[in-house]
Parts: C-alpha cells; structure tokens; sequence
C-alpha cells in the first residue's frame, strides 16, 4: 500500500471518532472570523498513533485529503511546547501580584504579645503561681486581716515592721541618716541594732503609719515564703534533677518544720535569695552536676543576675548573709584552682570562662563585697570589742535538736514538747528539718541520679553544716565555730549557731532530690514497656506521695495576734520622749508606734544596746521623782508619755496619779495617756519652786531637799540631793531580778521556760502583754542582745 493510501485511511479513522460539537464549531467560528483555517489533526496526535513524522515546512489538512483522496497527504508541522517560566532577563509580570501574596511579618505589638504568651505559661513562671498559692495557704490567714494582725508575736515582728518603714522614710527624706534611727536615742548608729533588712527598703517607701507597716510586713513574709520555694526549685533544677525532685526539695526546703519556729523573724525566713543566686551563678556558668561543665550554655546576663541577688541577699542582715559571704568565697576559690587546670588539660576548648563572663565574675564579686563592707561599718564602729563568745555558749543546740520539732509545728508541737522542755532555749534550737527529708535523704546516698563521687561531696558537706550547727558544742567550737564566728562583734548577729540548719536542709534537700529523681527515671522507663507505654494514674499518684508527706511535715499552726492600737499620743507628741511603761517587749510596739512621725524615743529593743536600755528602765522605775527626771535629762529626754492602758502590773501603775508639783515639771491628761513635761515647771507657783514673768524657764525652781523659795518672782535655792535607783544585777556572768525563774544565762540573763510562755520577764515587773498569742523573743539583760 502507498504511502498516500495509508494517510487516507489514518485521516478517515481520525475523523470517524467523536468529536466535541461544541468546541469544534467554536473554532470554525472563530476560524471563519479570523480568516484562519486549523489543522484538522494536529501533530502531536499524528505522532502518538505511529504516523511518520512530516516535514517541519508541511501541514496536513483534513478537508484536503478528504476531497481528493488520492492525492498525497501533506507533512505535519510539529511544535515545541511553550515554556510555563519567564526568562531571567525578562522584566517583571506585574499580574502576579494577583496570583500570590507574601505573607506579612508580625510587627512589635504582635511580637511583644506572643513572647508575653510564651513567658506567662513558662515553666518558672508556673513555678513562681504555685509557689505563691502555697505561700498563702500555708501562712494563713496572715493575708486574711493583713491591716491589723502580725505573724507569731508581736515582738520582733514588730520591731521589723518599724526597721522596713524606717528604712523606706529616711532614704526619701534624709539618706545621710540612714544609720541613725529615731530608736535609743540618744544612742548613734541605732538601726544597726539587729538585722537591718535594708533590702525591702523600696517596699518602705509605700505607705506611712501603723496600718501601713503592718501591711507591707505581711506581705512582704508571704512573698518570703514564695522565694524560698522558687529559689530551692530553680538550683536543683539547675544541679539536674526532674520537674518531680525538685519539687520535692523545694517543698521541704521552704517548710522544713525548723523553720516554723523562725517565723517571728523576717531576716531568717527572707533566706530563699541564697538558693536562687547559687541557681542563676551555675546557670550563667554552664554548669550542673549531673551534665557537668557546658561552654556553650554559658550566659553573663545570668551570672550578672546572680551576683546582683547575692548582694541583695547580704543586705537583708549579717545573721545569714556572713555564711552566704562564706560559700560564695569558697565558690571563687573553686574557681580559682578549677579553672587553670581546666585550661592548661583541654587546649581545644580555651577559653574556659570568656573575658566577658572573667569580667562579670570580678565586678559581680566586688559590688557583693563592697556592699557588705558599706553595711558592716556601723556594726564595726565603736562596737569591735565586744564579741558574742559567751552568748553562742548558750544559744548552741546540742545533737538531739536535730530530732525535735518547735512548739510552731501542727504535727510535733504536741508531741516534742517533752523533749523540747529539756532545751536551754527551744526557740533557737528546735532543729528538725523533717523525718521524710531524712528518710529521702538517707535513700538518697544508695539510691540517686546523682553519682557517687557527687554524693560523697554532698555527705561531707553535710558532716561540715551539722557541726558547725551545733556550735560550741562540738569540742567546744575551738576548731569549728568559733574561728570563723566567734571573733565577729556581738552586733554583727553571728551568736547563734542554730540559724545554719538552713545550709544542713539545703544538702539533704539535693540527696532527696536525687532519690526522687532516680524513681521517677526507673518509673518512666518500666512504663516504656507496658501498652499503652505511659505510666498508670497509680504510678503517677506514687510519685506525688513523697511531696505530700513533706507538706504535712511542714504544716504550721503560727498565731497570729491582733495589733493593738495606736494611742493618740504617739501621732502628737514630739521627742526627744521616753514612752511608759518600757520592757523588752512593750518597746518594739512603740517602735512600731513610731512609724507615724518617727519622733525621737529612749525605747528601744534588741541588739547591742540591751545593756544600756536595761541600765536606763532601772533608772526610770520610779518615775516621777527626782533621781529619774535627773536621769532622763542627762539624756537630753524632755518627754515622758504614760499610757495608762498598759501600765497595769508594772512600776508605772501609779505614777500617773502622784502629785508632780514639787517635782518642777509639769503634767498634762490625755484621752489615753498622761503627758509630763520635764523642761518646764508647773504652771502655778507652789512652794519650793520659783516663777518668772512671762512663763516658766528650766532650772528656775528646785528640787525637794535642794532648797526653798517663795513665789516672788525670783527663786533661787542651793543645795543637793540624793536618790536611789532599784534592781540589783551582776555583770558579766549572772543576774539576780526578784521573782524570776532560776535558770542563769550568760551576760545577765536569768530566765526559765515560762518566760517563752508569756511570764514576767527579769526586771520591771510584770511585763505587759499586746493582744494575744504573744510570746516574748529574748528578754535581754545587761551584756546579751536580743534575738532576732
């Protein structure tokens, strides 16, 4: 067959097939229109039935070959396909700005917002919730009246209420007399009687009054508590334990029952600055226990952090922050040795630290030491001689402490009050961090993530915080304590050896960290094999019994009295002013009183200035007559303010019904108080004293027994006189007060038990009780300070 007859029949199959009427009658439209003709059989269809491939220069035509069949059939033209792409150096199509549209990046808002969703559901951040819904409940209800009730007592609570808005008034109105207090006049350098806690000094700044600082104190011992566990959570963490460990010893790091005894003492609960600073210095250096050094999660932000905390920290008062100063030393000095040696064994990996974090590590170091120096100059001064030896004799807790629950406790209150009974101040030496953190602890030295060289290290420097605990009594403290603490000032606050229990909770918290840690690995890793592999709600529970037995050691069961009211006569009077009557306890509430004007007074409470404040209440116990008005103008005091509510029971309880007009002085009722004048006589003349016109001048009359003069004007008299003062006392060493216990504590101290029941304190009588639920701190005698 010729090759003519064989397009013929390819070209009849082709045209026999179905066609689309509708588009084909499109195109011969629009090829009738245009003047155009199609090809019939296009050519990629030729090829695809085995038609021979036609001359690129030849088309085929249906209607051709149709009409004359036997002619020869033209060649097909072939085409090549049409690129989908534009040329490179073709310009731009501007129709695709219809077809696609670039996504739009998020701008500041959006960005800040985002980073603001990520940040309040962050780890830390839900740590920093629970640890403050924790805080709330278990320090209930001191936010529950936190206008008119005070933690514990209303002792020292007190007085630290008056230090924080002391603090906060001076630095905004006269800075230059931070140190000089409006407290024991006329002594210098007053604030310094204590624990200063000049780190809340910017809560101080909010607010003025009473109501004020009762406020902002119980806010600020919520926000303790919260620190405590945020802090103990974010260093193990750090160290390398799981979500579960961690909080495990956090828990029973911030409610270790020890503690609960501490509550009336803000600088002592304010503690959880130490752990987070540890947590934010291993952090900023790249490193953990269980990982080891990293140098590429090291970070200067975190170190800078963590050095600015630590400053904060030795703020708060030396009766924490000397021991912190300690391990922070030791740290350098680790660092010092490790860091060398690192260096000269790993070429590769020089430099270890950086010049940038080297640098942050210098400076951090100096402004921590700096701000330790700047603060112990008024501890220092004029007081360097006087050490705390004799009183860290007493106040040493003996071994069995560590197994004794404090009378705060809900759980061993009851039950360790025999054995507490045995303690020669149970307060300072209730010690028990908690049965279960024993036991976890104890697990954890067989049973941990942590490895064992780590828990060697851990159990030595458990050995170390425990023996230094006990103070002088281990060997009586001459290789221990004593060395490092007993050459300090008594005011610096390092007399009470107790008070390091905080670095022995800290150690057995990381070894029970490790065991929870190792359980909950094992635990997880037996899951992988069941089906489904996930741990069952039991195991789960299982993990969260540890935790729950650490809260219901930790339970407390703190009082919390009523803060009586402020008397009028302390929002009026001016100083220089004595306010009766005046004990140890009764003056850290009229300190508190103070926060209104900060009027000058002779009251005052805790601290190196026990001695002098004691000397000056035997002075005044028979106020009003001659030898204590002479007194109390040596002292440059002008004021004597008796309020009558309290006066009951004490030396004072009559004085504001003697007759006063032979005294030179005069005297003024009050709504709730009597209000004596010292600087100048009574208004009518009276035998014995003399007048000038135009008013009263200060030594213008005399005294009973110094002379005589009539009323003319003119009085003059000679003469002298004598007085006698009361109480009896033997210093150092031994105190006898009429009607007080038996039991002799060094510098003067002569109490028993039921002094910490609310009893007479030593001297002055009875001892005047605010509200209830007060328990007195340290009835402090010539030569020992108070606690706190």
């Amino acid at each position: 067959m010729s090759e003519a007859d064989r397009a013929a029949r390819l070209t009849a199959s082709l045209e026999s097939e179905p066609k689309e009427p509708d588009a084909d009658s499109g195109w011969r439209r629009f090829l009738r229109v245009t003047g155009r003709r199609r090809s019939a059989i296009p050519a990629r269809e030729l090829v695809a039935v085995g038609a021979a491939s036609p001359p690129s220069d030849v088309s085929v035509s249906a209607p051709d070959v149709a009409d004359h069949p036997q002619e020869t059939a033209p060649a097909v033209h072939l085409k090549e396909p049409l690129s989908s792409e534009r040329p490179a150096t073709a310009p731009p199509d501007p129709w695709t700005v219809f077809a696609t549209i670039k996504e739009r990046p998020p701008g500041r808002i959006r960005r800040a917002t985002r980073a603001l969703g990520r940040g309040l559901i962050h780890e830390y951040a839900l740590v920093a919730y629970i640890a403050i819904a924790i805080a709330v409940a278990m320090s209930w209800p001191t936010l529950q009246y936190p206008l008119h009730t005070l933690p514990q007592d209303l002792g020292d609570p007190a007085r630290q209420a008056w230090q924080i808005a002391w603090s906060g008034h001076i630095l905004l109105t006269d800075p230059v007399k931070l140190w000089q207090a409006n407290a024991f006049f006329p002594q210098s350098d007053s604030f310094a009687f204590g624990d200063s806690l000049l780190g809340y000094a910017p809560a101080g700044m909010l607010g003025h009054g009473p109501l004020a600082a009762a406020l902002r104190y119980n806010i600020l011992f919520v926000l303790a508590h919260a620190l405590l566990l945020i802090g103990a959570y974010a260093l193990v963490r750090q160290l390398g334990a799981g979500r579960t460990g961690a909080t495990v010893a956090a828990f029973a790091f911030a409610y270790a029952p020890w503690r609960l005894a501490q509550e009336g003492h803000l600088d002592i609960i304010s503690a959880g600055g130490i752990p987070l600073a540890l947590a934010m210095l291993a952090r900023g250096h790249g490193w953990s226990m269980r990982r080891g050094f990293r140098r590429t999660h090291r970070s200067v932000g975190w170190a800078a952090a963590g050095w600015l905390v630590a400053a904060w920290q030795v703020s708060l008062g030396f009766s924490l922050g000397l021991p912190f100063l300690g391990v922070l030393a030791l740290i350098l000095l680790v660092l010092l040795v490790r860091v060398p040696i690192r260096w000269l064994r790993r070429p590769a990996e020089r430099p270890v630290l950086g010049w940038r974090l080297l640098a942050t590590d210098i400076v951090g170091s100096l402004i921590v030491a700096c701000v330790a120096a700047l603060i112990a100059i008024p501890y220092f001064r004029g007081r360097g001689t006087s050490t705390a030896t004799a009183e860290i004799k007493f106040f040493s807790p003996p071994l069995r402490s560590l197994l004794i629950g404090p009378a705060e406790s809900r759980l061993w209150g009851g039950p360790h009050q025999v054995p507490r009974s045995s303690l020669s101040w149970p307060a300072e030496m209730s010690l028990l961090p908690g049965f279960v953190l024993y036991a976890l602890a104890l697990a954890g030295l067989a049973f941990s993530i942590w490895t064992l060289w780590q828990r060697l290290v851990l159990l030595a420097g458990l050995a170390i915080t425990i023996i230094l605990t006990l103070g002088t009594n281990f060997f009586d403290g001459r290789w221990t304590y004593l060395p490092l603490f007993g050459h300090l000032p008594a005011s610096v606050g390092a007399r009470i050896p107790g008070r390091l229990m905080l670095w022995t909770t800290l150690l057995l918290a990381i070894l029970a960290a490790g065991a929870v840690a190792e359980f909950v690995r094992r635990a997880e890793n037996w899951a992988e094999q069941r089906i489904p592999p996930w741990p069952g709600p039991w195991l789960r529970l299982a993990t969260l019994i540890p935790l729950a037995l650490v809260l219901l050691e930790g339970w407390p069961s703190t009082a919390h009295p009523v803060v009586p009211d402020q008397p009028a006569a302390m929002r009026t009077v001016t100083g220089p002013m004595l306010v009766l009557p005046t004990a140890e306890l009764t003056d850290q509430m009229i300190m508190f009183w103070s926060t209104t004007r900060f009027q000058r007074i002779a009251n005052g409470s805790g601290g190196p200035a026990s001695a002098h404040q004691a000397e000056m209440r035997r002075n005044v116990a028979t106020f009003p007559d001659a030898t204590s008005i002479q007194y109390l103008k040596s002292q440059g005091i002008n004021t004597v303010v008796l309020l009558r509510k309290y006066v009951a029971g004490t030396p004072w309880e009559r004085a504001g019904d003697i007759p006063v007009d032979s005294l030179g002085i005069s005297r003024e009722d009050l709504d709730d108080a009597v209000l004596f004048r010292l600087n100048q006589p009574p208004t009518s003349s009276q035998p014995g004293t003399g007048t000038q016109p135009g008013g009263t001048q200060p030594g213008t009359g005399t005294l009973p027994g110094t002379g005589t003069g009539t009323g003319t004007g003119t009085g003059t008299g000679t003469g002298t006189g004598t007085g006698t003062g009361t109480g009896t006392g033997t210093l150092p060493g031994t105190t006898t007060q009429p009607g007080v216990g038996t039991t002799t504590q060094p510098g003067g101290l002569s109490s028993t038990q039921g002094n910490q029941a609310g009893n007479p304190p030593p001297g002055g009588g009875t001892q005047p009780q605010f509200g209830t639920g007060a328990r007195p701190t340290l009835n402090a005698q010539p030569g020992l300070a108070a606690v706190g």
